[in-house]
């Protein structure tokens, strides 16, 4: 098993992998944000859905998943059609349009990683998708799944007797 020293240092590195994710922000078209495009790659990856299906992939509360929901379905990306099995949901479906905005979004995020990692060999890039695969599996669902921290032992707690003048 790895060395304290090795997790303390895993915990930075992921940590800044934050910074990796703002500049892939950077490159989504200006009517796109994140969320939008989190909703058009999940409905790309897994197909027609429900909205609450989408909002446990997405791991944020309903009424966030409504709103990114309203924002791709007024830009004709996605439709809401009636649920066969329950009149009152809603499956939601990528359009042509929805498609071409997945398309774009493909290409500039390709074209981003392909630019950054030019001076890494295809042994690297397959080894750091072997080894993301990996952690992100170790993980589980994160989404269903509460960490709970380890409770900390600490000391006995040890009474404080007062010294009175006449125990002196």
């Amino acid at each position: 098993m790895a060395e304290q020293t090795q997790f303390e240092e895993l915990a930075r590195q992921l940590s800044a992998v934050g910074a990796v994710k703002r500049d892939m922000g950077r490159i989504l078209p200006p009517d796109c944000p994140a969320g939008s495009a989190a909703v058009l790659t999940l409905l790309g990856r897994h197909g027609d859905m429900r909205m609450s299906k989408l909002a446990e992939l997405l791991a944020v509360d309903m009424s966030v998943t409504s709103r990114h929901v309203a924002h791709v379905a007024a830009r004709g990306w996605i439709e809401r059609h009636p649920d066969p099995a329950d009149k009152r949901s809603r499956i939601l479906r990528l359009t042509p349009a929805g498609l071409e905005q997945l398309d774009e979004l493909s290409r500039r995020t390709t074209h981003l990683l392909a630019e950054r990692l030019a001076d890494w060999t295809d042994d690297e890039v397959a080894q750091l998708i072997r080894l993301m695969t990996r952690l992100r599996e170790s993980f589980g669902d994160c989404r269903s799944t509460a960490f709970r921290l380890p409770v900390p032992v600490t000391a006995p707690v040890v009474e404080e007797t007062t010294r009175t003048p006449a125990s002196t």
